[in-house]
């Protein structure tokens, strides 16, 4: 009798077990599903309105591509350029064209580089994503540090300098911090390269490690500093307010104190909002990567973007555009799986 009820058991527990894996696979598939949906109609909606935008510059894209010789080249030769380009079609017809080759993976060639508008971002987003990684991992880890040592030492003179750095940095645009670092450390000191991505005059195949890192330098440090007050002050605020919870009066009242008190307490409480800060600040990453490359010279996606708004490269333009949407929804994507390994009050809750 014993027997038969134990074998009952194990098959309720194994029937227990199916069920539970089938629901967290329909919730797993509903999740990514849901993501896809939503993803597809971002990049709809900003395909739509990029190329609005675009379609109403007042740059000429056939000038832009002929450039200086635009008074050597005949009227009927204007007209078989554009004509190739389809800038002849209707507005709607243009985007139905773009929108074909874009679902048959062509992007198009850029205007400015002569070359597959895919081989152009694969090239400059290799060089942005060191300059990215780079200011995106020191400015995640300082500014947790800063956060945690202000929210600990809360109403001291050391919780003071932290607010007043991070009040300071976040009104100080990007392109004025990267002139005055590239003036105190280039031209005066003389320490690090004046910008550009490396040496010039060497060939690309003849640049060493060192040299990259060198003329990373600066750029990241840009990026970074301007990164880490946001991540400080909601680290800093979210620990104080987990630090007036009666949890931890508790704690205090068993004699737990400094850092002990804060890992054993507070580090994962105030690590998912630190990591949806950090996550989510990938548009204004990138938007800052713009600027900062553009100070220094460096040849990143960034500084390929303004050249093709300024140069009416649309094929370009567009591209990196959607490229963009989809590198910052990504992050945002991993943030919200990054909550559920870490949060597990998160993990056991319903996929949404």
């Amino acid at each position: 009798m014993a027997g038969l009820l134990q074998i009952s058991y194990k098959i309720g527990i194994g029937k227990n077990r199916e069920e539970d894996n089938r629901l967290k696979v329909k919730q797993w598939t509903k999740y990514i599903l849901g993501k896809l949906i939503k993803l597809i109609s971002l990049l709809v909606a900003v395909s739509i309105l990029s190329f609005v935008l675009v379609s109403n510059s007042p740059i000429d894209p056939v000038q832009s591509y002929i450039g200086a010789d635009m008074n050597l080249v005949s009227p009927e030769q204007r007209g078989n350029i554009a004509a190739y380009w389809g800038l002849h079609d209707s507005v709607v017809q243009q985007f139905l064209n773009w929108g074909k080759n874009i679902l048959s993976g062509d992007l198009g060639t850029s205007l400015l580089y002569r070359t597959p508008v895919a081989e152009v971002i694969q090239e400059r987003f290799l060089a942005s994503l060191a300059l990215m990684s780079l200011a995106w991992v020191f400015s995640g880890v300082f500014g947790f540090i800063l956060g945690i040592i202000a929210g600990m030492r809360q109403g001291t003179w050391l919780d003071k300098v932290i607010k007043m750095y991070c009040y300071v940095i976040a009104s100080t645009p990007a392109f004025w911090l990267g002139l005055l670092l590239l003036m105190v450390f280039s031209v005066w000191l003389g320490w690090l390269p004046i910008g550009l991505g490396s040496p010039a005059g060497i060939l690309t195949g003849e640049v060493t490690f060192m040299q990259r890192i060198q003329h990373l330098i600066l750029p990241a440090v840009t990026l970074s500093v301007v990164g880490v007050s946001n991540i400080a002050l909601h680290t800093r605020q979210k620990l104080i307010d987990i630090l007036d919870k009666e949890f931890i009066r508790y704690a205090r009242a068993k004699g737990e104190a400094g850092f002990r008190l804060f890992w054993r307490h507070g580090f994962r409480n105030t690590m998912v909002p630190a990591i949806s800060i950090h996550f989510a600040s990938f548009g204004e990453l990138f938007g800052g990567a713009v600027l900062a490359e553009q100070v220094f010279s460096y040849p990143g996606l960034g500084q390929a973007v303004v050249q093709a708004g300024l140069g009416g490269d649309v094929p370009l333009l567009l591209g990196i555009v959607l490229f963009t949407t989809i590198f910052v929804y990504i992050g945002n994507l991993l943030a919200d799986l990054l909550y559920r390994v870490i949060d597990p009050r998160i993990r056991r809750g319903t996929l949404s």
